[in-house]
């Protein structure tokens, strides 16, 4: 039986925030006690990233006061460049954490091409052959970077 790869053990989260873990795209963007970065795994959206809190903490309700009123305003602003930038339709935001236990809010635009089977909560199911090259995810996730540093 293969070995299941423990996304906890250590936490690729806080792996990600410190720097010593890049997922495609790396780190874009950073708020008070938040950080923005590419999504770590696979993807058949480019612009699909994940605002993870600095802080080890298991879930949205743990934020510490700063990082919890930044959210909402963090997440308006990358919302819209996913919009505005990459010319997303529509942006979904999803808080499950069942996998990972380090909050993480992944930011899911959708596209007038995205097929409807990748709509939602799907796109987390997309098979292989939906996901894009990393280089096409990396030009997106630099475009969300630039948009963002202004």
């Amino acid at each position: 039986m293969p070995d299941v790869l423990d996304v906890n053990d250590p936490c690729l989260g806080c792996a990600i925030v410190r720097g010593s873990t890049r997922p495609v795209g790396g780190v874009i963007a950073r708020a008070p006690g938040l950080v923005l970065h590419g999504v770590a795994g696979p993807s058949p959206v480019p612009g699909w990233v994940v605002i993870s809190s600095e802080r080890h903490v298991r879930g949205w309700y743990d934020l510490d006061p700063d990082a919890a009123s930044e959210l909402g305003c963090f997440t308006a602003r990358v919302m819209r460049a996913q919009r505005e930038v990459l010319g997303a339709e529509h942006a979904y935001a999803f808080a499950i954490g069942d996998v990972l236990r380090h909050f993480h809010l992944h930011l899911v635009p959708r596209y007038p091409r995205t097929p409807q089977r990748l709509w939602g909560r799907a796109v987390f199911d997309a098979p292989a052959d939906d996901h894009l090259p990393a280089g096409d995810l990396e030009a997106a996730a630099q475009a969300l970077a630039a948009a963002l540093s202004g």
